[in-house]
């Protein structure tokens, strides 16, 4: 009875077996053409290999995921009716089960914020509110915001933010709302910005001591580069222009001073409140000045002092303004908020022509974060602007243009963001610089000139 029993099971098992090898033959198949035909952007001709195996075998391999989005994508754009909207439920359908059966690949932060800019896409075909699909950008940001890192994600999430409040009572406290809004993105920014800064300081670095970069890490360079130009350039910018006059002072201020008591003792509250009047130029405000006093009694920190050296520069007393400058920079432990405080000083510097003061900070700045090449050319400006009062001849001010030219070149050097820029500069200071006749005529080629003056550098005339 027993080895009867085993015989059963046995035959039971093999046959099972053969079924799943049949099984994968097939899948295995349907992959290999599906493949070919994505790959070859047929993708109405890889639609059917392609569902096949989605059905029968969805764990087999995750091109059917990777694959499927762009078959999907395809369908929807060249669809209308019931038959996109099929799609587009289909799609949203398969982000789900790439969760489900990759979910170590597929994390659920980009997975739902994935589904929310379809939603956003395609609202009106899917009958949904922008309430609802705030509704799911919110729910990626709450489960997972540490994987919620697309760039149009998070603006759509504040975008669609403001459009509720525009749509709604514009109370207070729904003003308050939008404003969080802001803040809880520009901080989720912030960190993609700072970590990606961090690893293209690195790289900068190795490049600068005379290494060359291996080929992957030339690619992450400009990964690096583009995100933080995507988020600096355009996703800030734009939830800037977003948000408009919905945050000025005449609208900060009454919302502020309703809650300070409430709030007074809420470090958070009164650091984003300080934050976004300072941003706005609500500073010469008194409510702005009971903010800082209040959040530099009870926490004090960098930013606290950086905002009490405003408010003393706003008074008159450009001392012990520079004296609160100073401390913010000693407070600050992180790097790249270091780097920000001290490039709002030395910008002060230099839009006051305190140029000696101002290149001493961006010197600093560029120790901070060496991958921004903005300090290389506000120095370069500054030597430019100083020309004519640097020199002791008319060659040696034209001269200047060399030097200007030569730090405008750092900056497309070590910032791809700014390669354009500084090259275009760099042509101009050159032209302002004295001509191959010139130096011909001065007899001095190779040799090096004194700058004086607070500029203090040398430069070499160049050879003919």
């Amino acid at each position: 009875m027993k080895t009867r029993i085993t015989l059963i099971l046995l035959t039971l098992f093999m046959g099972i077996n053969l079924g799943f090898a049949q099984q994968d033959e097939e899948c295995m198949n349907n992959l290999s053409i599906f493949d070919s035909y994505v790959k070859s952007k047929k993708y109405d001709d890889a639609y059917g290999p392609w569902k096949i195996v989605r059905e029968k075998c969805p764990k087999f391999n995750r091109a059917i995921y990777a694959h499927g989005e762009k078959i999907l994508t395809h369908k929807i754009e060249n669809s209308t009716g019931a038959e996109q909207v099929a799609h587009i439920k289909d799609l949203l359908k398969l982000y789900d089960e790439s969760r489900e059966h990759f979910a170590s690949k597929y994390d659920v932060g980009e997975v739902e914020v994935d589904k929310a800019n379809l939603v956003y896409k395609y609202m009106d075909e899917l009958k949904m509110s922008k309430e609802e699909d705030y509704k799911m950008f919110d729910e990626a940001y709450k489960r997972d915001v540490d994987h919620f890192t697309n760039a149009k994600g998070l603006y759509t999430y504040f975008s669609l933010a403001v459009d509720i409040y525009d749509a709604g009572a514009k109370t207070p406290a729904d003003a308050q709302k939008m404003f969080d809004k802001y803040d809880d993105v520009i901080e989720v920014i912030e960190n993609i910005v700072g970590k990606n800064t961090l690893g293209l300081n690195k790289l900068v670095e190795k490049e600068e001591g005379g290494s060359a970069l291996t080929k992957k890490e030339a690619r992450l360079k400009k990964y690096y580069e583009s995100s933080i130009k995507a988020f600096e350039d355009q996703v800030i910018p734009s939830m800037d222009k977003k948000l408009g006059d919905r945050a000025n002072c005449e609208v900060l201020v009454p919302l502020y001073e309703k809650d300070f008591e409430e709030k007074k003792n809420d470090a958070v509250w009164l650091q984003r409140a300080m934050n976004k009047m300072g941003e706005k130029d609500c500073t010469d405000q008194p409510m702005f000045e009971k903010l800082v006093v209040q959040k530099n009694t009870i926490e004090p920190d960098a930013k606290t002092a950086f905002y009490l050296g405003v408010l003393k520069e706003k008074q008159g007393n450009k001392a012990e303004a520079d004296k609160y400058y100073d401390q913010s920079f000693q407070l600050e432990t992180d790097p790249l908020k270091k780097w920000k405080l001290i490039m709002r000083v030395a910008e002060k510097n230099y839009r006051r022509g305190s140029f000696g003061k101002a290149r001493q900070q961006y010197t600093e700045a560029l120790g901070l974060n060496p991958s921004n090449g903005t300090p290389y050319l506000r120095i370069a400006a500054m030597y430019a602007k100083s020309a004519n009062n640097c020199g002791d001849s008319n060659f040696n001010k034209r001269a200047v243009f060399w030097l200007a030219a030569n730090e405008a070149e750092k900056a497309g050097r070590v910032d791809g963001r700014l390669r354009s820029t500084a090259s275009k500069t760099a042509v101009s200071y050159r032209a302002s610089a004295p001509s191959k006749s010139d130096i011909f005529t001065e007899g001095n080629a190779g040799q090096t000139i004194k700058i004086g003056c607070w500029i203090g550098r040398s430069v070499k005339v160049p050879s003919i």
